[in-house]
């Protein structure tokens, strides 16, 4: 069957899966939560900070980077649970991957409010 859902509707529709997966990221996962609060606490003290509206947006967006990488990776090892428990080397790769995903983003955020802190503070 076949999903005609067009125009505002689909935004709608669109919107509640997306407020569904932040819901379900937040009740079933500790890093998101994590994460989460670490990233509200980032991006109030970005807002707190007397930095040119640029600066601002690199250091909100840096942390913000990380959330969606974790919810990604969060995905990631949903599917994988979702098709078996026996491990499989492949299903291992990709659980590290994702992991190995998140990682990276925080390194970038740290290096993202270290350079741009560094700076403004000197």
């Amino acid at each position: 069957m076949a999903n005609n859902t067009t125009g505002f509707t689909r935004i709608i529709k669109a919107a509640g899966y997306s407020w569904k997966g932040l819901s379900a990221a937040w009740r079933n996962e500790a890093a998101f939560r994590q994460e989460g609060v670490a990233a509200v606490i980032a991006i109030i003290v970005a807002c707190w900070l007397d930095v040119d509206a640029m600066t601002r947006v690199l250091l909100i967006g840096s942390v913000m980077l990380v959330t969606i990488v974790e919810i990604l990776n969060s995905a990631i090892e949903a599917v994988v649970d979702r098709i078996g428990s026996d491990y499989h080397e492949l299903s291992g790769r990709a659980k590290d991957m994702g992991s190995a995903a998140v990682l990276l983003a925080i390194i970038v955020a740290l290096f993202t409010w270290v350079t741009l802190l560094w700076s403004h503070l000197r």
